[in-house]
């Protein structure tokens, strides 16, 4: 008979992180499935080297009383963090290169009343009694409708990583991801680089009040230009630069562009569970995270409509496992 873990939870990053200590804590056994080759593969590839991680990201205070002790630090502190605490668990069996295909409830499927047979892309199949998804949402960054074309396709980007100073930068985005790269990359532009944002939009509803405090001081400072309340039509190679073409009949040419329109949340995936979500694919959950199907829970980004802090993912996480806790008994 295959082995029936107590809690399975899908994704290895702070969310999920944090799932798994708190199973430990309350000896439960735990399953982690990562898609990725290690954890917290969200940090690895959208985080600079040396960028800055703070525990109460923007002033998004997270009471972490009782839940790892999570401080402030940068990208290789943090992934240090996680790495040394991933070491000291018990109990918890982590597969990564592990993509999750679907979750269906056990008695679907077999004799079992209760549980989730959880199949891989793969097709192994795992059994547990509940089941975790904490996948987040930037590991699936939403593109534009316009196609990009071959020959410029380095040049065009989903994070800040490869931007350098003395480029022709334009952001394109509402959102906070988009307002603190434009910002950051404005505060170091050098030797006639410089950075614009577009937003297909006038006003930015979307983004936090130091963000938006930053955003009109940059603007006021000519540190950084705005190109607001007009969508981008198309992309074209301009002699190995991109030349963009604007709905308002304008054209300018950078050196890269940098996409932060969002990260997209794995609809197909969530519904294939049996998840229902709003029309913006945000999973409908209750207060404690558990969606309309019994045992399964979502925490961190992808249980967000705007994101949140790895504090808050945490929390959300440790207050996920107590829920649980409740209502299933440590397996022997």
């Amino acid at each position: 008979m295959n082995t029936i873990y107590d809690v399975c939870i899908i994704g290895c990053g702070p969310a999920g992180i944090s799932a798994a200590q708190e199973c430990c804590k309350n000896g439960l056994s735990a399953l982690v499935l990562e898609k990725g080759t290690s954890h917290s593969m969200s940090i690895r590839k959208f985080y600079k080297e040396g960028k800055r991680v703070d525990r109460d990201y923007k002033g998004q205070v997270v009471d972490l009383s009782d839940c790892i002790d999570f401080k402030d630090g940068d990208r290789e502190s943090t992934l240090t963090f996680f790495d040394e605490l991933l070491a000291k668990l018990q109990h918890v069996e982590i597969h990564y290169e592990s993509e999750v295909d679907s979750i269906t409830p056990l008695h679907q499927k077999s004799s079992h009343d209760s549980g989730f047979s959880v199949r891989l892309s793969d097709n192994r199949i795992f059994e547990a009694r509940l089941c975790i998804i904490a996948i987040g949402k930037m590991g699936q960054p939403n593109k534009p409708s316009y196609p990009i074309p071959p020959t410029i396709r380095k040049l065009i980007n989903f994070n800040a990583n490869e931007a350098r100073g003395e480029e022709r930068i334009l952001i394109v985005g509402g959102g906070n991801s988009a307002v603190e790269y434009a910002l950051d990359l404005a505060q170091h532009a050098s030797n006639g680089g410089s950075v614009s944002l577009n937003y297909r939009r006038k006003e930015f509803t979307r983004i936090n009040d130091v963000n938006a405090q930053g955003l009109q001081s940059a603007l006021e400072s000519n540190t950084l230009h705005g190109k607001f309340g007009v969508d981008i039509m198309e992309l074209c190679d301009e002699n190995g630069k991109v030349g963009v073409s604007f709905a308002d009949g304008s054209k300018e040419v950078f050196d890269r562009v940098i996409y932060a329109i969002g990260g997209a949340s794995p609809v197909d995936f969530l519904k294939k569970c049996g998840i229902e979500t709003d029309e913006k694919g945000v999973p409908l959950v209750s207060l404690n995270l558990e969606s309309n199907v019994k045992n399964l829970f979502v925490a961190g980004d992808i249980a967000l409509k705007n994101g949140g802090s790895i504090a808050l993912a945490i929390r959300q996480s440790y207050d996920i496992i107590h829920t649980l806790a409740q209502r299933i008994k440590p397996a022997n």
